[in-house]
């Protein structure tokens, strides 16, 4: 009898399923894997090439490239960045755009294996999986666009080609430059060790460098002719690690110290440091970012040398929407787990032995819907930028196995192997559900903006970075 009744349950669950899978659906997930090889050639060229902030010429050129090979009018170098392109298809109503990254981080290089080996020493890597983002991203406005030349739907896709997401944040740029102006709803999504509709926010930052101008002298012969500027540094990081015990435990402080003196027989006459500073909400952060600033004049002071903060930039935390999570999640229970072979589960789990981390190979089960959290932790995005622009629906999907440090090159051997892939050809799969959803129901169209609204309040955005050009080409 249970064994019946089991039976019963499962043939009613795929029932249901099968009857959400609509045609215009099945048509997007066709499409995905229709532009599969292609969208996994696209990914492999740009995981190759490994081009960092503001230096992705040839990855930007072949997403907008291939855009634009599929019916798309490409707009380039859009907000005064030569990286930054949008690429558009149809007309009217409703107007749905999705993100693309493109960027590597610098030092990573890594060979699609799961044991440490860089590919180039030293050389960039894509640590964060944006090789895959944009891929996925550009696959998804493919299958919306297929849907409207078939007069399925009606309205207009955008593909947004957001350079520098891990230096910079060229989406500061871009929404001053007004391109989500006459945007209804955005879709991103970010590589993953997990699949969840993503309903938690991020961490706003502030990212500034701290210079400090001594005088040199000979370390030995005449130390008191000198004015330390490494003296400086010392004693502003040791004042920011003191610190550390004063503020909130949202708040998060870190810093690099690019410049501490060149020899060991010579007064430094020069030091620099990179610093950042975090907070769940941008209001927690300022205050912090304000006091390290004085932290450095007192710094230069005690050492008898003069200081420069330079602003490189800032963010804020995304601003949630549960109305369009709760639609991205109906679609994530409707495709269903990633399934992985053998010999994948064993990449995964190598990965986890050399990291340290418990070996339970790949996660790929659909998360429920998390209740959104005041203060989550994690790191810190320029979609948030977007995200008080416009009304965001945010997706994670695993590409990574369980546990894996994010940032490293453990997620770039994954990024360019068939782990990889899968996830970006089922995020590929999500967002063009999620976004057909938003073409053909113009009510959920409405609730995700009434929600984005509602969160929004009486807040008026303002860019932490001030007015002025993009920083291209400013090198340290």
């Amino acid at each position: 009898m249970k064994k019946v009744l089991l039976l019963c349950l499962a043939i009613c669950s795929l029932q249901g399923l099968a009857q959400k899978m609509t045609a215009n659906k099945k048509a997007i997930i066709a499409s995905v894997e229709k532009h599969e090889k292609a969208l996994i050639d696209i990914s492999d060229q740009i995981w190759a090439l490994a081009e960092t902030a503001f230096e992705e010429t040839q990855s930007a050129k072949i997403l907008a490239d291939y855009a634009e090979q599929q019916g798309f009018t490409v707009e380039r170098g859009v907000a005064g960045m030569p990286t930054a392109f949008v690429a558009t298809y149809g007309s009217g109503s409703p107007v749905i755009s999705v993100l693309g990254e493109f960027d590597a981080l610098p030092g990573l290089s890594q060979k699609t294996e799961p044991t440490k080996n860089p590919l180039n020493e030293g050389q960039p890597g894509h640590g964060c999986g944006h090789n895959m983002f944009g891929a996925a991203s550009l696959g998804a406005a493919i299958a919306v666009k297929e849907q409207i030349e078939a007069g399925k739907i009606k309205g207009t896709v955008k593909f947004m080609g957001t350079p520098s997401e891990e230096k910079f944040f060229g989406k500061i740029w871009m929404v001053r430059e007004g391109i989500w102006d006459n945007v209804d709803v955005n879709v991103s999504w970010h590589p993953s060790a997990e699949i969840k509709a993503d309903v938690q926010s991020s961490l706003a930052l502030v990212d500034f460098k701290i210079e400090f101008f001594g005088q040199a002298a000979h370390a030995s012969a005449d130390p008191w002719n000198g004015r330390s500027a490494s003296d400086a540094l010392e004693i502003y990081t040791t004042g920011i690690n003191y610190y550390r015990e004063h503020v909130k435990p949202t708040v998060r402080m870190h810093y690099h110290i690019q410049d501490g003196g060149q020899v060991v027989n010579v007064v430094p006459d020069y030091s620099r440091l990179w610093m950042r500073v975090r907070d769940t909400k941008r209001e927690g952060m300022m205050p912090v970012y304000e006091r390290v600033q004085k932290m450095a004049e007192g710094a230069a002071i005690m050492a008898n040398v003069d200081y420069k903060v330079s602003l490189i930039s800032g963010i804020y935390e995304v601003l949630v929407n549960r109305t369009g999570g709760e639609a991205m999640q109906k679609n994530l229970e409707i495709l269903g787990p990633i399934e992985y072979t053998q010999e994948e589960v064993a990449f995964g789990k190598k990965i986890q032995e050399v990291t340290g981390k418990p070996q339970v190979g790949m996660d790929s089960n659909i998360k429920p819907l998390e209740a959104t959290k005041d203060h989550p932790g994690g790191g810190s995005t320029d979609v948030g930028d977007v995200s008080w622009n416009v009304a965001n629906i945010n997706l994670g999907v695993t590409t990574a196995p369980k546990d894996t440090p994010w940032h490293s090159w453990a997620v770039v051997a994954c990024g360019g192997m068939s782990i990889g892939h899968k996830g970006m050809s089922y995020a590929s799969k999500a967002m063009g559900m999620t976004m057909l959803d938003l073409f053909e129901n113009p009510k959920l169209v409405q609730d995700v903006k009434a929600e984005y609204k509602e969160r929004k309040g009486d807040a008026v955005y303002e860019a932490i970075v001030p007015p002025g050009p993009p920083p291209i080409n400013q090198g340290k």
